[in-house]
């Protein structure tokens, strides 16, 4: 009971901290130029199924200083009906500096269950370059402490072709038995034509202590919903 009542009150604190920061930067901060990034969707079929992920980055219009962050990321394997590797996340986000946002929400796997989360999210993006960094922390009692980094290579072919290329990484650890929770590192290579990409993929997956392995080997297409 004291654990709960401490995190109730702890993400009470929080989101009022965040409710004073978001005033006092609305009336404070200039209003930059307004853009709101594509819906990002993957799915990829490959060796041990499909796999699926997408990303939702999107800011209020009248306040483009906060905004909404999400992520839903799944696995399955062939000839399985419970879908045990799922994650989704999902956050408020308040702009710091340019490329670095506060972010708070929740976080929700099948073995976590929904934990109130916040971190931080770095973006780096050119014509060429898409960098993106994330490191959040469970808001309760023996967190889980996790790290996301994902680079995106793109160089023009012409006006409509460019190469895709991604690298993906994640490590989660868990501070109940200080120990590995899970990580991956998901790579891809192809072609994109103008909101659409596709080539081959591989996500190679760790669970648990153990570091236990499932990899997929496929084809990918990503779409991007403007």
């Amino acid at each position: 009971m004291n654990i709960a009542k401490n995190t109730i009150i702890t993400n009470l604190i929080f989101m009022v901290l965040i409710s004073v920061s978001i005033r006092s930067y609305g009336q404070n901060a200039e209003v930059p130029s307004f853009h709101n990034p594509p819906i990002n969707v993957e799915p990829m079929v490959g060796s041990r199924g499909l796999s699926f992920q997408m990303i939702i980055d999107k800011k209020i219009k009248s306040l483009p200083q906060v905004g909404f962050f999400s992520v839903t990321d799944l696995n399955t394997d062939w000839g399985e009906r419970n879908l045990n590797d799922v994650m989704t996340q999902a956050n408020l986000t308040l702009d710091l500096v340019k490329g670095l946002r506060l972010n708070a929400g929740f976080h929700y796997t099948p073995v976590t269950g929904i934990r109130p989360s916040a971190g931080l999210i770095y973006s780096f993006v050119n014509d060429k370059w898409l960098i993106i960094a994330s490191p959040r922390i469970d808001l309760q009692q023996n967190p889980n402490i996790e790290g996301i980094v994902l680079t995106e290579f793109k160089p023009k072919i012409n006006e409509n072709w460019s190469i895709y290329t991604r690298v993906q990484g994640l490590y989660s650890h868990m501070t109940e038995i200080s120990d590995h929770g899970r990580s991956y590192i998901r790579a891809r290579a192809g072609l994109s034509y103008k909101e659409i990409a596709f080539g081959v993929g591989a996500n190679i997956e760790y669970y648990g202590p153990l570091k236990h392995n499932e990899n997929n080997i496929g084809v990918f297409t990503k779409i991007m919903l403007f």
